[in-house]
């Protein structure tokens, strides 16, 4: 069965998530972690695809991204993963995959939930325990947002900028969005769009992505069509 095409669009403000493969670390150490940043640097420039928001962990990493063309994500992810992967190999002494087939990535609506999803991603480690607040974890980053230095990947996303006038009110503004952290409702809606590989917004938002990409953003319904349904289409068809 054919896989169905991944959703993407240029643009467009997408949440990506590439795991280890049966959940491997696929960074052992700090020195990892440095080179994956320092590929992602040059992929990122290379394909056109500005870096807003990044946690790696020890299995996984999460990005959030907007590529100049719809081709770009998937050129930057394996580009990266095949040039990662060979350096890994080669340092650890092993051989074979590392990551858990393909990326998965879903859109986010910048307007309405670009500033939730950058929260989203840099609240990770803390949200499995591995430190206690975001700006601890040196390897996301929250923090550059939070002006504690500053980090070449990053490209601020219109989104932040406008929660303030001076780096100051945006780094405070931030501050107390990543304190507050998102309801697990919203949690678990941007969750979602990212397994799911769909679009999470406003209707009108959906719409718009259905609309350029061609990819239906309401899930079907289970099962087999309702027998009224079936019987009231089959009563407009023509005789």
């Amino acid at each position: 069965m054919a896989r169905a095409p991944r959703l993407a669009l240029a643009g467009e403000l997408h949440y990506l998530l590439q795991r280890g493969h049966n959940r491997q670390s696929v960074f052992s150490d700090d020195a990892d972690r440095d080179a994956y940043l320092s590929m992602l640097l040059d992929a990122a420039a290379h394909y056109r695809v500005a870096i807003h928001a990044y946690a790696l962990l020890d299995g996984e990493v999460h990005l959030l991204a907007t590529p100049g063309e719809t081709s770009s994500l998937s050129r930057l992810m394996q580009s990266l993963g095949r040039r990662y992967v060979a350096a890994f190999n080669r340092r650890h002494g092993r051989s074979g995959t590392l990551w858990e087939g393909r990326f998965r990535a879903g859109l986010i609506d910048a307007a309405s939930l670009g500033l939730e999803a950058m929260v989203h991603v840099e609240s990770v480690p803390v949200q499995v325990g591995l430190v206690g607040a975001a700006d601890e974890w040196r390897w996301s980053s929250a923090a550059h947002h939070l002006g504690h230095r500053r980090d070449a990947l990053v490209t601020e996303h219109p989104a932040y900028w406008a929660l303030g006038n001076t780096p100051f009110e945006r780094e405070l503004a931030h501050a107390h969005r990543l304190r507050d952290g998102l309801p697990e409702s919203l949690a678990k809606r941007l969750e979602s769009a990212v397994m799911q590989g769909r679009a999470t917004g406003p209707a009108h938002f959906k719409a718009l992505i259905e609309e350029r990409s061609g990819v239906p953003q309401q899930p079907r319904p289970r099962g087999r069509p309702a027998r009224d349904a079936i019987q009231a289409k089959d009563k407009s068809a023509p005789n």
